[in-house]
């Protein structure tokens, strides 16, 4: 299934991509798509069924905004230097064990809302990312193949980041990583069953209309399921929480210089194969 949110910030309806591209509106099946919806699989039969008929009521897409597609996100857990080509690019080792750092989850936003370039910044950069969205308790889990028996679904995610703000500015990375909207998610929650196998899938991101990143999940140090069971060693995930799982070569920080760093006026796409596509316009804090 393909879950989405729709409408204005903060007041999202829940809706349903059918299997012919028909947006419909899933609020009179469930209040809406969050952690709860996830872990009930009574629920998650209703949604599933009404989507297989054709009862639910078709909404017009049309000047429609997309929201992010998932409602009171726990945590944002980000996995850093989660492929080789992008740890050769910056010139950093493959990490021994997953990098783990935060994102607060009020940086989430819709896929293509405005994000703000901070205050400052001179060095503000693009990552496509595979978002893993948990649908199940996993803590303590044993093996990455068990561990992929506690996703529910999978979505896009732009990683914004800050370098000078990670990188030089002493610290974690996280204030590099946690300026207001610096976490586009979505378009869509597709569910895991319907994505088949995570580590498959092409990822792609423009800037400007010039192709920046074109990578697979086929790179990924640290598989899907493998970062799902170490992180599960180190905190418990609940439904609802959700995993950024490193973006692939071709970010502004491991070009030549000058560096193409991201300014106000600038338009970056990305896409993940099957799970849809992201647009958004830079403006100034």
């Amino acid at each position: 299934m393909k879950l989405l949110r729709v409408g204005t910030a903060g007041a999202e309806t829940p809706a349903l991509l059918d299997a012919d591209g028909v947006l419909r509106d899933l609020s009179g099946v469930v209040d809406d798509i969050d952690g709860a919806l996830l872990a009930d699989d009574a629920a998650l039969e209703r949604v599933r069924s009404a989507g297989a008929g054709s009862e639910l009521p078709v909404l017009d897409a049309a000047g429609l905004r997309i929201g992010p597609p998932l409602a009171r996100i726990g945590k944002v857990v980000c996995i850093g230097l989660n492929y080789y080509d992008h740890a050769r690019e910056t010139g950093a080792e493959p990490p021994a064990e997953p990098v783990i750092f935060f994102k607060a989850a009020d940086t989430v936003v819709g896929p293509n809302d405005t994000v703000l370039v901070p205050r400052g910044s001179v060095k503000t950069d693009w990552e496509v990312e595979l978002a893993v969205v948990i649908g199940r308790t996993a803590r303590y889990v044993e093996s990455a193949e068990a561990a992929l028996g506690h996703v529910a679904g999978y979505a896009v995610a732009h990683d914004v980041s800050e370098r000078e703000f990670q990188i030089e500015r002493g610290g974690t990375w996280d204030k590099g990583k946690n300026c207001e909207t610096f976490n586009p998610l979505g378009p869509w929650l597709v569910t895991a069953d319907e994505v088949g196998d995570p580590q498959g899938l092409s990822m792609k991101l423009w800037v400007n209309g010039e192709l920046k990143q074109d990578g697979t999940t086929g790179e990924q140090i640290f598989p899907v399921g493998e970062v799902v069971r170490y992180v599960s060693q180190f905190m418990t995930l609940y439904p609802g929480d959700v995993i950024n799982t490193g973006t692939p070569a071709g970010v502004a920080l491991g070009q030549p210089e000058p560096k193409p760093f991201l300014r106000a006026g600038d338009v970056v796409e990305l896409e993940i194969d099957g799970l849809g596509r992201q647009r958004q316009e830079l403006k100034d804090a």
